[in-house]
């Protein structure tokens, strides 16, 4: 289970902090789902997470532990905004295998699996995939790595609708074996599956309720009860 209390940003070269007191709990094996603007602080917040900057203040456990930075780094898998544009491998068995030349073609295999691109040829290169089968890919690369909790930036952004419900329905079944935090500035496409939901603004977050950010398909505006 994540939790973190009184978690505070504030570098010294901004007059406020970038987020202040965030406080939540996320329990394993569930997906939960940070909604605020551009500028808000979610990707600071999942940066943190991730243990790629370092808290000004608060705590961040893993159940009863205190979590470094170094820590997050191998507790968390984190898969940011646009990830297809970050790959460095000229094919698949490559993109999987950056960092861990020991891999097994087991391993390989389950994290395809995983995804749903098992049936792709290992000598694919990265970029001769569809828009849906990069995010996968990306997916594949952290989940290759067996973190706690995996961490992903706007997973949607800039998916036709198509793409987009696929990449729903596999975060949906993922959330079965791991635990997911979601950040995004557009709720309606993943509200559905999340079983847990904040709104950040100005980097203060509150906890809502789900309903909140319902959404009228027809004209695509969420509706804030």
């Amino acid at each position: 289970m994540l939790n973190l209390k009184n978690v505070t940003y504030h570098p010294t070269a901004t007059p406020t902090p970038i987020i202040e007191n965030i406080t939540l709990t996320l329990p394993p094996q569930t997906l939960g789902l940070i909604v605020g603007t551009s500028g808000s602080g979610k990707t600071t917040l999942l940066e943190i997470l991730a243990g790629l900057a370092q808290k000004t203040s608060g705590e961040i456990h893993w159940g009863k532990e205190e979590l470094t930075s170094k820590e997050l780094q191998e507790l968390s898998g984190i898969v940011f905004q646009f990830p297809e544009r970050h790959f460095c491998g000229g094919n698949i068995l490559e993109e999987l295998r950056l960092g861990h030349p020991e891999l097994s073609a087991i391993r390989v295999k389950d994290a395809l699996t995983e995804v749903g691109l098992e049936h792709l040829s290992y000598e694919t290169p990265p970029h001769a995939l569809s828009g849906g089968q990069q995010r996968r890919l990306s997916l594949a690369v952290q989940l290759i790595r067996q973190p706690n909790i995996l961490l992903l930036d706007e997973p949607t952004a800039g998916l036709d609708w198509l793409m987009k419900e696929q990449l729903v329905k596999l975060l949906s079944k993922l959330k079965q074996h791991w635990t997911l935090l979601v950040v995004t500035h557009d709720a309606s496409d993943l509200v559905d599956i999340a079983d847990n939901c904040w709104r950040i603004e100005n980097g203060k977050i509150e906890s809502v309720n789900p309903d909140v950010f319902q959404v009228d398909k027809k004209i695509n505006i969420p509706l804030v009860l």
